[in-house]
């Protein structure tokens, strides 16, 4: 298993950045290796909310089935990931910060059959990954795009 933590800090309110994250059907427009992501639950995003997303270059195997654990809007998001060579299990907070939000993450990761081999290598670029993901996020908010991934 793989511990991933970090933080980054955005500039816009906790309200809006925890919004575009709890909603997987965001995450391709701020982080380049998801290629599609849809709501498969019904009613509004929250706990229990089912999402799946297809990383690029996976193809159908990739497919991860996500779903909201916990929701404490804006302060607390916890998501469990499911694929075929994955699971991860994490929670995202946000506070304040100056000029805008701190949002923090910590993941357990554990890849799943013959991807096992590869933990070293995920304990090793998993976190550069995790920041750049939110290094994503972090642009697509303090663009003004953000208004469009509603």
């Amino acid at each position: 298993m793989a511990r991933i933590n970090g933080e980054i800090i955005i500039a816009a309110p906790a309200e809006q950045v925890f919004d575009i994250v709890a909603d997987e059907r965001n995450e391709p427009r701020y982080n380049a290796r998801i290629a599609r992501a849809e709501k498969t639950s019904p009613g509004p995003v929250g706990r229990g909310a089912r999402f799946t997303a297809q990383p690029r270059g996976l193809g159908a195997a990739g497919v991860m089935t996500v779903e909201i654990v916990d929701y404490d809007r804006p302060r607390r998001l916890a998501t469990s990931i499911r694929s075929s060579y994955l699971d991860v299990d994490g929670t995202l907070t946000f506070s304040k910060a100056d000029g805008g939000t701190r949002m923090r993450w910590s993941w357990d990761m554990r890849l799943r059959g013959a991807m096992r081999a590869l933990s070293p290598v995920v304990r090793v670029i998993g976190p550069r990954w995790e920041h750049r993901n939110w290094a994503g996020l972090k642009q697509l908010m303090e663009s003004g795009r953000e208004a469009q991934a509603r």
